[in-house]
């Protein structure tokens, strides 16, 4: 009536079959791991430059801080050298010992630069500068003092430095403040330029002198527009003159006196050409009269004959002088003389 139980599936450990040379076999593993290990070692040792010819570097700087061992230098971006150590010098300097792989030493020159960064955010940094890679290399174990530049250090006089700048945005606009008078004037200013007098009463200072300054502007429009009729007027006249003296502008056959005087000179040219042909023949007569003694009659005649040519042409002068001094205002004493 009693049920049978149900037999175990999994076997006893005694019915397992005994394991073939099983501590052969665990002493091989644990040498396996062994070598796996001692050459995961050997490849970060390898890897990080443990077995590279190095040569050494020593940067003295006043202030290590931030600086471990283990930290790179850089040049360009990539990392040339590693820090071994850091101790402090009998002068009181630090001198961070770092180790350089020669096939990246030749990145560094006699010239080089070497400066010790720290931000506000991130760790310390050790850079190297080489601007002309053509100087002699940098010898093993030199020593070349670090330029350090810490953004922090610079935050209180920073600070200080805006603290001072409000005092002084501060001192400016308060209302006792030189900044406030001056707006206060400048607004002063404006409501006179736009006042009654303007940019004028700014300037003089008051409405008086303003007002005058302007009625002296109106006289001298007033003056000006007198002095332009007077200019029209001396125009006028001259044209007149112009016209008068020298006939320009002036009715066909109605010359100025200039055309006058010219024309009353060439009749007198011709008549002294009369006059001086009379006198000719006065000459010739009175030769005449010396050569021949005795016939004084016919000489008598020809006297009479010749004193009456003379005097036509002379009535004829005076003439001719009357007439020029009607027309030209010449002086009125006139004289001429006969030979």
């Amino acid at each position: 009536m009693n049920p049978t139980p149900p037999a175990d599936p999994s076997p006893s450990p005694e019915g397992l079959p005994p394991v073939k040379n099983l501590e052969f076999k665990a002493a091989l593993l644990l040498l396996l791991m062994l070598v796996l290990v001692l050459g995961s070692a050997a490849y970060v040792l390898y890897a990080r430059g443990v077995f590279e010819q190095t040569q050494r570097l020593v940067l003295v700087s006043d202030d290590s801080e931030g600086v471990v061992v283990g930290m790179d230098m850089t040049f360009a971006g990539f990392a040339i050298g590693r820090v071994a150590r850091i101790e402090l010098g009998e002068d009181g300097n630090a001198r961070i010992l770092v180790d350089v792989p020669e096939k990246d030493a030749r990145w560094l020159r006699t010239s080089s630069i070497f400066t010790m960064e720290r931000g506000l955010v991130g760790g310390t940094r050790i850079r190297a500068y080489s601007g002309v890679l053509e100087d002699p290399p940098l010898p093993d174990g030199a020593e070349r003092p670090v330029l350090r530049g810490d953004t922090a250090a610079e935050i209180p006089r920073l600070m200080a430095s805006v603290r001072e700048v409000l005092d002084n945005v501060a001192a400016l606009t308060a209302d006792d403040a030189a900044l406030g008078q001056s707006l206060a004037h400048l607004r002063g200013l404006t409501e006179r330029l736009n006042g009654p007098q303007g940019l004028l009463g700014t300037l003089l200072g008051n409405e008086a002198d303003a007002k005058k300054l302007v009625l002296t502007i109106d006289r001298a429009n007033a003056l000006l527009s007198r002095m332009d009729a007077l200019a029209l007027r001396l125009d006028g006249l001259v044209a007149n003159a112009d016209r008068q003296v020298f006939g320009q502008g002036a009715a066909p056959g109605q010359g100025g006196l200039v055309n006058d005087a010219r024309t009353s000179v060439q009749q007198l040219n011709g008549l002294l050409t009369d006059a001086r042909t009379s006198l000719q023949k006065v000459d010739a007569v009175l030769v005449d009269v010396q050569g021949i003694a005795g016939n004084t009659r016919e000489a008598t005649q020809d006297l009479s004959q010749l004193r009456s040519e003379v005097d036509a042409s002379l009535r004829k002068v005076d003439a001719l002088i009357q007439d020029i001094n009607r027309k030209w205002p010449f002086a009125r004493d006139t004289e001429i003389r006969l030979p």
